[in-house]
């Protein structure tokens, strides 16, 4: 299976002991893999019992599976003590109050393994990923490993909604924290438990944002991320409520945003703790917007000048495609050197050829909206033909800064 490495930038984090000998000198299993559950009375024996199965017979070393029951009120309790009682190593842990990543928070910061793993109940993920994931750890090359689902080598089977909504929530992620791991939300992941002891404490969601919030505050810390490619074929019986969750993700994302640039998370107290030479030098949001805008001012007043100069000798059409093509690529250009600091030419025509193709869907955002509006209502108002086409362009360009930042001049996009 084809792994991945991510290293934030900087990263100097020394080599950590062995898990196998930390295990083996406590007595205690070397991972401590967790199930969080919610009202699963269907699907959590046979997924345990499966787990456990391939941990008895695939993983060279010691392992533990604990059942966290996030406060469900059918049948997954008795469910889960039962399991508890006929397998050897599976122990269930109550809690009265829902939310995955309250459910991880106390479970991993009162697990005696030396490293950590969670995966969803369903097993949308081959196990087969399992051993690729925690060698890195185990062996203490790395600090945190995600499966991926969004690289190559990974085999994905579902919806194009999901597909759309993951991959949309990556570039923001991407665009607005300057995340370098590749796929947040993958229900498969693992830590080593000295470094999940420095994190955990500054990590505030109790909810689905918890996998973001540990991720980009490692990485901001310096800490060494591996990612594993993986076969994830998705679960048709999610209950996951997509807008709930996207809404607080959002609400997270602008958290994090506000901690860092004010200083109240103290990455680089924890990247001290944790051996790390510096934390990450993110790139600065605020000084890239700002740029960005002024590149955006200087490129509207070319399009006038050019579109003004050929109106009268090749019409209005043609003016206005060749000052927006003009102006399209100076405009690529510019931020390219300006904003987002990429010198050189290599790479250079794909980013302008994406550029390009950026700068065609904020245009057709711009035009489809007008478009519509006056298909909608006729005759228009000026006034509603002005409110559409600003609150249009604001969505533009909001939309070309981010797949700017976060895929076309992304540092760590391939």
């Amino acid at each position: 299976m084809t792994q991945l490495m991510v290293d934030a930038p900087h990263s100097a984090v020394s080599v950590r002991p062995d898990a196998v000998a930390v295990a083996r000198e406590r007595g205690v299993p070397v991972v401590d893999v967790v199930v969080p559950v919610y009202n699963e009375q269907a699907t959590l024996a046979g997924s345990v019992r499966r787990l456990h199965r391939y941990l008895a017979e695939s993983l060279p070393y010691t392992a533990r599976i604990t059942i966290a029951d996030n406060a469900s009120i059918d049948d997954t309790p008795r469910i889960a003590a039962q399991l508890a009682d006929e397998l050897d190593g599976v122990r269930v842990v109550r809690l009265e109050q829902k939310g995955r990543g309250r459910a991880l928070h106390t479970v991993w910061s009162t697990s005696d393994a030396p490293v950590l793993a969670y995966m969803d109940v369903d097993l949308s993920t081959d196990l087969a990923a399992l051993q690729p994931l925690l060698a890195p750890l185990i062996s203490g090359h790395s600090d945190l490993a995600i499966g991926t689902r969004l690289a190559r080598g990974s085999r994905v089977v579902r919806g194009p909604k999901r597909e759309v909504i993951s991959r949309c929530y990556n570039l923001i992620l991407r665009s607005t924290l300057a995340a370098k791991f590749s796929d947040a939300q993958c229900g498969f992941k693992a830590v080593r438990a000295d470094v999940a002891a420095r994190l955990l404490p500054h990590v505030v969601d109790t909810g689905w944002f918890f996998d973001t919030e540990m991720l980009v505050l490692a990485e901001r810390s310096g800490l060494r991320i591996h990612e594993v490619p993986v076969d994830w074929v998705d679960d048709p019986d999610s209950r996951v409520d997509i807008v709930a969750t996207a809404t607080a993700d959002l609400k997270g994302i602008a958290r994090l945003l506000k901690g860092f640039a004010t200083g109240a998370i103290p990455v680089r107290e924890i990247s001290a703790q944790l051996g790390s030479s510096r934390a990450a030098a993110p790139r600065n949001l605020l000084r890239q917007l700002v740029r960005f805008g002024v590149v955006g001012i200087a490129s509207t007043l070319a399009y006038l000048l050019i579109f003004s100069v050929l109106h009268t000798s090749v019409g209005a059409q043609a003016a206005n495609l060749v000052a927006l093509l003009v102006t399209a690529i100076a405009n690529t250009a510019a931020n390219r050197r300006f904003t987002f600091g990429v010198h050189g030419s290599a790479g250079a025509a794909r980013h302008h050829a994406e550029g390009l193709a950026v700068f065609g869907l904020a245009l057709a955002l711009t035009s489809g909206s007008l478009a519509a509006v006056n298909g909608l209502i006729a005759p228009t108002p000026h006034w509603l033909e002005l409110a559409v086409l600003i609150t249009a362009n604001l969505t533009a360009t909001a939309l070309r800064f981010t797949l700017l930042r976060g895929w076309v001049f992304h540092p760590n996009r391939d």
